[in-house]
């Protein structure tokens, strides 16, 4: 049975972040059209400007849950595509896409995420990651550049020429530094704030090709 949250009991700004988050256009959008995130739309408008992630594509979703992003690149990607999902933590089944739960920095979780790749070769890597934030940037910051750090070691991996990563990463301490040593290894490297990303949010989205 569900449990009624008892609005007396929780802080002010609790209530204002629920009724944002109910009246939210893309969270009824999302319902609407069966997305199990409003993160969806931020991937479809991304891919609506760069056109990466097409028909017959091999792409990897790292951080994958609870899987929005999954069923956009899944989409896109077509029946003749293979999208290969990865997060430490569970996500629910979606037809058309493989998920590897584990971390992909493991050797055994890597190894199972390219025996899936197989022959193919990885067109686009996805990172959607965002560690559990505290509300303290000296904390939270250092946690998502590391995230990201991650995902760009991935792709440095997995990546053929002209293959891309589109990786979320916020605005703080790290950020240049990072995306200095990214221009180093990949050729371009550009930035998308989504409609759907809310004005408030640090979030923003880098696309690296290689």
């Amino acid at each position: 049975m569900a449990t009624r949250i008892d609005n007396k009991k929780l802080t002010k700004s609790s209530r204002a972040w629920i009724k944002e988050h109910i009246d939210d256009h893309y969270v009824q959008k999302a319902q609407k059209d069966g997305y199990r995130a409003r993160a969806a739309y931020k991937l479809l408008e991304i891919n609506e400007k760069t056109n990466l992630i097409t028909k017959g594509a091999t792409v990897v979703d790292l951080g994958s849950a609870p899987g929005s992003w999954s069923q956009v690149a899944s989409k896109l990607v077509g029946e003749k595509g293979t999208l290969i999902a990865s997060d430490i933590l569970a996500m629910d089944a979606l037809a058309d896409v493989t998920f590897i739960q584990g971390d992909f920095r493991e050797a055994e979780v890597f190894d199972r995420i390219m025996r899936e790749v197989g022959n193919k070769q990885v067109n686009v890597v996805l990172s959607d990651m965002a560690p559990n934030t505290a509300g303290n940037s000296a904390v939270d910051q250092p946690r998502m550049i590391y995230l990201c750090e991650l995902a760009v070691e991935f792709a440095l991996a997995t990546l053929p020429s002209g293959g891309a990563l589109i990786m979320k990463v916020f605005e703080g301490v790290g950020m240049q530094e990072l995306r200095q040593q990214m221009q180093k290894d990949f050729s371009k490297v550009r930035s998308i704030k989504p409609a759907a990303s809310r004005a408030r949010s640090k979030e923003i989205f880098w696309i690296a090709t290689k």
